[in-house]
């Protein structure tokens, strides 16, 4: 293995090994870094293969965990859970070379702590919305298509964007190139709330977006986070049928139900049924990204000095599931139904 690969993907899980894969089988020497010593090891004697309705194959790649990399990383995909960041990205930071970048595939605003970590110049934004699951050591199922964005944070596009554009095209070949980064991260927040509060049931996620009691919720909580969102000076993005303008002020409620039933429509059409959040609460029962995507909501809104009783409502029943004090199911739903007005929720 060479000194110094050219790409590393540190978080070798669902997402890092869904792209990870396609690049390395793309011809692109890959290094995939996890803390997670029986994964590496797994990757290191037997391949990581991927799963799934969409395609199936194995590739023989290097991995490593952090205590055992050596020498300078040139680009990296950061694909850990949003909690991590911070703590990965100091980890990142004395391998970084010195025209070398660190990339976002993850959920959340946490392009900010990563600036913060390696600096703003080696920092580059991205957004993904594939469904993908970590299965067992060495492998990850790939379970449906979804849209990839990047761009840089400062909003300009420069050559390396252009370039890391080209190199998700060999993964996905819509991933687009974007100035408007943010605009998708905040939209992929407002709707990674709706995924939070299906992940409150057992219930699939389009089950849970198509079953009509529940509707008034969703819709009320993507207004609320689209609130915060323009509060904050973003403009939003649409994706994969969640289309912010119908979550605005002076959108119509047939509106919102439109976008809804597309988010039913796309979620039937994928072979992941339930998000990453369930699966963190119900499978690998370990805590959710929950602090760093709906808590970073939540402040945001206290900065601008507008309300998200609904997002703070979701918060602290995801903690309850994650401390043992609640169980999933749809009374969890309904419990936060009952933050709405009585006029909103009928």
């Amino acid at each position: 293995m060479a000194a110094s690969p050219k790409l590393a993907v540190w978080g070798a899980g669902a997402i890092g090994g869904t792209v990870g894969a396609h690049l390395a089988r793309a011809g692109h020497e890959v290094l995939f870094i996890d803390r997670a010593a029986d994964h590496v090891a797994a990757i290191n004697r037997a391949g990581l293969a991927i799963t799934g309705p969409i395609v199936e194959f194995r590739i023989k790649a290097h991995a490593v965990t952090p205590a055992e990399l050596q020498g300078p990383l040139e680009k990296v995909l950061l694909c850990v859970k949003a909690q991590d960041t911070r703590a990965a990205a100091e980890q990142i930071r004395p391998h970084l070379a010195g025209d070398g970048y660190v990339v976002s595939l993850q959920n959340g605003l946490n392009e900010l702590a990563i600036a913060q970590t390696v600096g703003v110049a080696r920092t580059i934004g991205a957004f993904i919305n594939f469904g993908a699951d970590y299965m067992e050591p060495g492998v990850v199922h790939y379970g449906g298509r979804g849209t990839v964005v990047v761009g840089e944070i400062d909003g300009t596009i420069k050559p390396r964007t252009e370039e890391l554009h080209a190199l998700l095209l060999q993964f996905d070949d819509r991933a687009k190139l974007t100035t408007n980064v943010w605009g998708f991260l905040w939209s992929k927040l407002a709707y990674g709330a709706l995924l939070f509060a299906t992940a409150l049931t057992n219930e699939s996620i389009a089950d849970c977006f198509a079953t009509s009691r529940y509707r008034s919720i969703f819709i009320a909580l993507a207004r609320e986070v689209a609130a915060v969102a323009l509060a904050d000076g973003v403009k939003l993005e649409p994706f994969d049928g969640f289309d912010p303008r119908a979550f605005m002020a002076g959108a119509s409620l047939a509106q919102a139900m439109r976008s809804i039933d597309d988010l039913v429509a796309f979620n039937r059409r994928s072979a992941k049924t339930h998000s990453g959040i369930w699966r963190d609460l119900a499978v690998r029962k370990r805590r959710t990204e929950g602090d760093a995507q709906l808590g970073q909501i939540v402040r945001v809104a206290a900065e601008r000095g507008v309300g998200a009783p609904i997002t703070t409502r979701l918060l602290a029943l995801i903690k309850s599931i994650e401390d043992g004090q609640a169980a999933m199911g749809t009374p969890l739903l309904d419990a936060l139904s009952d933050t709405l007005p009585s006029a909103a929720a009928s």
